[in-house]
């Protein structure tokens, strides 16, 4: 499972719904799709009773890994494009493509880590009983992608449509 995206997803989810729930001034809706996300989703403010200190401890962590989170998309962007020309180039370097695989993977792992390191500090933050509370809405959050997911599956099969293999190729399965 993809628990430390998820976990991403409802922190953003979180801190985007700060401004409204302890009074603050939050911009005015432009009717955008978030704007327009059904009521079914949790109110994590409430659920979790995050304290306005936990609010701007979660505040302040957002803001410090904001730059490293970019600069770690950028840097495995570029890995995998420099990847890729290696592997599609006129003429190809086992060595070249070797070196580009280590590259992607040392960006992909620097991305993990602030990732996970975010994640862990943000934890830090919870209470036990929040933390507990928090991995039932992560429990129920993954059961519903689940769900929706399988019924894309089936809408898209429903409608004559072939499941696709992955790849850069793609074909589709017997």
């Amino acid at each position: 499972m993809r628990y430390p995206r998820l976990f991403l997803v409802l922190i953003a989810v979180l801190l985007a719904s700060s401004g409204a729930v302890y009074g603050q001034n939050a911009p005015a809706a432009d009717n955008s799709p978030a704007d327009q996300a059904d009521d079914s989703r949790p109110n994590l403010f409430a659920e979790l009773g995050l304290s306005p200190d936990q609010l701007n401890q979660i505040r302040r962590i957002n803001r410090e890994r904001r730059p490293r989170m970019i600069d770690a998309r950028r840097a495995l962007g570029e890995a995998q494009r420099n990847l890729d020309m290696a592997i599609y180039a006129d003429i190809v370097s086992e060595p070249d493509v070797q070196a580009r695989i280590k590259e992607f993977q040392s960006a992909e792992a620097e991305l993990a880590r602030v990732r996970f390191e975010s994640e862990l500090s943000i934890r830090k933050v919870l209470t036990p009983e929040q933390l507990v509370r928090f991995r039932e809405i992560r429990r129920r959050f993954a059961e519903e992608r689940r769900r929706n997911g399988n019924q894309r599956r089936m809408n898209r099969r429903g409608r004559g449509i072939p499941r696709m293999q992955e790849g850069p190729f793609r074909r589709p399965a017997n």
